[in-house]
This record gives structure tokens, sequence and C-alpha cells, in this order.
């Protein structure tokens, strides 16, 4: 910015960035004012962690667990998937809509919203994995504690993602800081995968033997076969299992709390300005969704993500069963998000070199030959490995790639709506709203799926219907999703011309108001 900025609100003044020169109320800013420290990057990128280590818990587990565990009956277990997942249309929208009204704070306007909905968010996360000692309740426990949840969580990620664009007015430093962020929640996902994962793998609800198994009792080894790796573990065991794993994560999630609140120096510039005109709750959906490439970003997450979400949701019982694995479903996991996470600078560099949309191309259909092999070749140990680690370089772009897209829009609605500010978080909230619309339908479409195929409850062996709609679930329905989507974005109208001409007519902007600004100021002390 040029010229001089006038800080109205003293208290305000040390929110501004570092390095500018403060002279009674009016501030200069130095060259490298709106440039983030390495340490700033890493402080709002670690706020991306508790999201993505919940999300992969509950994605790649909870099924499992209602199913295995708390042993509720397939088609309610897919009510509680689909209506804690769905119930997110009004709350992300709602919050998203809540935020942007929120008046500015010392601590600005999205911190406190992270920090009042932490604590309680813990707890009903914690609860989620708790086995209650009763059978006529359990539905219901579960359902309202998933539910409320999703709500506190979203009152923590929508702020949180609308933060990009108030940790700096530069789109270069979002963009860095952005890379920083996908770091971490792709590493996110390692450890919540390591942790549910290792713990509860240690102590794996011991199977019951199903027809086919019975069958086969006749046959010595056959028998000896069954449970044998997990003599001596019993449900209990399992069952605090996944609650030490819940314990551990909700202490990880209020650390990354505490390190963003305490970190991260949220901004009072330009993006930081209120709505001219106060607006409803639907003309702020109204006036997000009618601008046209974010509609159609929108989409193009909605498929993608639907059909990642039916991969992650069902991976841990196709290992288990389709393919035989039930004792290391956990480390092949663990081997795509540890592959995902190594991919992660490849990616930031792909992006960069070769733009963003052919980035999400070439990104997300890397993953679909993988999604293709995995469910063709022979049940083989060592072959899932190989294949688990390639896919998890397309498992990176597909974290990455969308929402480094997302400040490119939000920048050209402000290009074509100069006067309309303030609307950030309405735009982040709808797309984690598809995101996690796109986890509930997943899951509940599966579960549903599973209990029509014949799904037995802690059966050592499934019926074939089984394993063909577990193998319809993890490669041919997810792959026909990524094609719809990269269909969509074929259509997508921001390219890198228009990317940086939006970036310089932003930049025009500022420099005219902090022109506009000096002067109205200059005026004022001749007067």
């Amino acid at each position: 910015w040029s010229g001089r900025q006038v800080c109205f609100d003293p208290s305000a003044c040390s929110l501004w960035p570092s390095g500018s020169h403060i002279i009674g109320q009016t501030w200069q800013p130095s060259p490298i004012g709106n440039r983030l420290s390495v340490c700033s990057k890493i402080c709002y990128a670690i706020g991306g962690a508790p999201y993505q280590i919940t999300g992969c818990a509950l994605g790649f587990f909870l099924q499992i667990y209602l199913l295995d565990v708390a042993q509720l009956d397939p088609f309610y277990a897919s009510i509680i998937l689909f209506v804690g997942r769905a119930w997110d249309a009004v709350t992300d929208p709602t919050v998203g809509f809540l935020v942007s009204r929120t008046p500015w704070t010392r601590f600005g306007r999205m911190l406190p919203w992270i920090a009042l909905s932490t604590p309680l968010a813990v707890l009903a996360y914690f609860l989620v994995w708790y086995v209650p000692p009763f059978e006529d309740g359990k539905v219901i426990w579960y359902l309202f504690f998933y539910c409320l949840f999703q709500t506190l969580q979203t009152c923590f990620h929508v702020p949180y993602s609308a933060l990009t664009m108030f940790i700096s007015s530069e789109q270069k430093e979002r963009d860095s800081a952005t890379a920083y962020r996908m770091t971490v929640e792709v590493l996110g996902t390692v450890v919540g995968t390591a942790i549910q994962g290792q713990i509860v793998g240690m102590a794996n609800a011991p199977c019951l033997p199903g027809p086919a198994d019975l069958l086969a009792l006749g046959n010595t080894s056959a028998s000896h076969g069954i449970n044998d790796t997990e003599h001596g573990i019993s449900l209990d065991h399992t069952k605090v299992a996944y609650m030490i794993a819940s314990g551990v994560i909700c202490l990880i999630y209020i650390i990354c709390a505490i390190v963003v609140f305490c970190g991260v120096r949220e901004q009072k510039g330009k993006h930081c300005g209120f709505q001219s005109e106060p607006m409803s709750f639907f003309q702020g959906i109204r006036l997000v969704m009618g601008h046209g490439p974010y509609a159609k970003l929108v989409m193009v997450f909605l498929f993608t993500s639907l059909g990642f979400m039916l991969l992650e949701g069902n991976f841990a019982l196709f290992c288990s069963y389709t393919l035989g694995f039930r004792n290391d479903f956990q480390n092949i996991l663990l081997v795509i998000m540890l592959s995902a996470t190594l991919a992660i600078p490849f990616w930031q560099w792909f992006l960069t070199r070769f733009g963003k949309k052919t980035a999400v191309y070439v990104g997300t259909l890397s993953v679909v030959p993988f999604m293709i092999l995995v469910v063709c070749v022979r049940s083989n140990l060592i072959v899932t490995y190989i294949v688990s680690f390639a896919a998890g370089v397309g498992v990176a772009a597909a974290f990455l790639l969308p929402w480094s897209m997302l400040p490119d829009v939000v920048d050209d609605f402000q290009v074509q709506n100069p006067d309309s500010t303030g609307h950030e978080a309405l735009f982040y909230s709808f797309y984690v709203f598809f995101t996690k619309f796109a986890s509930g339908v997943s899951l509940g479409i599966s579960t549903l799926s599973l209990d029509f195929a014949g799904y037995i409850t802690r059966g050592c062996s499934q019926p074939e219907a089984v394993d063909l709609t577990l193998k319809l679930l993890v490669s041919a329905a997810p792959i026909a999703l990524i094609l719809i989507g990269l269909g969509i974005l074929y259509s997508y109208p921001i390219d890198e011309e228009r990317r940086q001409g939006n970036r310089k007519l932003l930049q025009e902007q500022r420099d005219n108001e902090a022109d506009s600004e000096t002067d109205s100021t200059e005026l004022a002390n001749m007067v």
C-alpha cells in the first residue's frame, strides 16, 4: 500500500502488520508490511490440523465403529452418518452468515469463534467414541453428539477457513500460507490415521464366524484360523482403545487452537471491511451462489469430494473383508496418508508451474488408475501397499488443489463487486458445507448399500454381495463422480491470465483507497 492509513481505533493499531511505522494516529507501511513471517504461516497452518485429524478419524473409522463396536444395525448407522452431515446444511451457511456479521474485536472477527468453540467441540467429539451403557437410546446418543460435534466444528473451521483472506492483503502471501496449511492438513490426516488406526489396531474387535465360516468348522485348519490372531482381546478392550484414541485427538485439537489464537494476527485491512449494506441470510446466499465461477467451483468440489469420500469411508471395510487384511488395514491407510504428505511439495510446484486448473485435472486423474488396480489385482499385501503408496500422490492433489482455487474466486467476486465487502466467511462456509455434505451422502449411501447386500456385523467373512458392493464403492462409483466433477471444471472461467488480472485490479483498488484516505486525513489536519 502507498501513502498513510488512519488508525481510527487506537487499540486496533497493534493489529497492523509488523514493520509499520506508527506516528500519532497514522501509520506508514514498510515495503514488507504485508509479508507474513514463516512463524506466522506455520501458526496459521497448524489451525487446519484439527479439522483433518478428526475428519480423517471419523471418515475412516466411524462407519466400522458403529457397525462392529457399537453394534448398531446398518440401517440406523446410515441414518446417523447421513443426518449428522446433512445437519451441516443448516450449520455451515448459518455460521458463515453469523461470522460475516460479527463485529470487530481486539482479537479480530474470526479468532474469537475459534477460541470459544474448541472446549465444547472436543467434549462432543470424545462422547461420539463412547459406547453408552444402555441399548434403547444408543441411536439418539450417537446422533445427538455427532450433530453437536459437527456444529461446533463448523464454528471452528468456517472462521478459520475465512481467516485466509484476513492474514494478508497480498495474494502471493495468501497462496504461500495456503500451501503451508495444506501441508499441515495432509500431515493431520497422517496423524489422525496413525493415532486412531494404531491404537485401535492393537485392540481389534474379535470377529464372529458367519454362515460360510460355520460350514468350514469341520476343517481343523480353517477353524483354527478363525480369530486366532485376536485371542484374548475382548470387545471391551476395543471400546477402551477408541476412547484413548479420541482423548489423544482431543488434546491435539486444543493445542492447535491455542497456537492459532496466540500466533496469528488478524489484519483489519481491505478484506476486513464491513458490508456496505446489511443484508439478510438469504440475500447473502443468493449473492455468493449467484457468482458464476464460485457456483461452478463448488459443483466441481462437490462431485470430486463425494468420490474421494466414498473411497475413504469404505476403504477400511474393503481392506478388512474384500482383501482379507483385517489386521493390516490401519497400516495401509497410514501408507496412503504418508505418501500424500510427501507429494504436497510436488503438487505445489506443479501448481505454480502449470496453473491451478491444469493441476486439478492432472492431480485428480492420477488416482483413477490405482482405484481400478486395487480391485482388479489378486489379494496380495505387498501389492496393496505399493498401490496405496502410489494412490496417495493423487490424494494429496485432492486435498491441496481445490482449496487453492477458492481465494481466486473471492478475489474475482471483489473485482466485480467492489462495493460489496465482508462476505468471505459465506464463500468459505458453503465450501466447507459441500465437503461435509459429500461425506454424509457417501457414508449414508454406503452403509445402506451394505445393509441391502447383507452385511454381517463383526463377521469374520461377508457374503459375495457385500464384497461386490465394496468394490463398487471404492472404485467404480468414485471414478464416475470424479469424471463428472472434472467435466464441470472444463467450463470454470478463471484461468491464470484472469487470476493475474484480478490481482492487479485489486492492488489498484487498495492503492486508490489508501491515497483517498491520505488526502482526507491531510485535509482534516489543515482544517
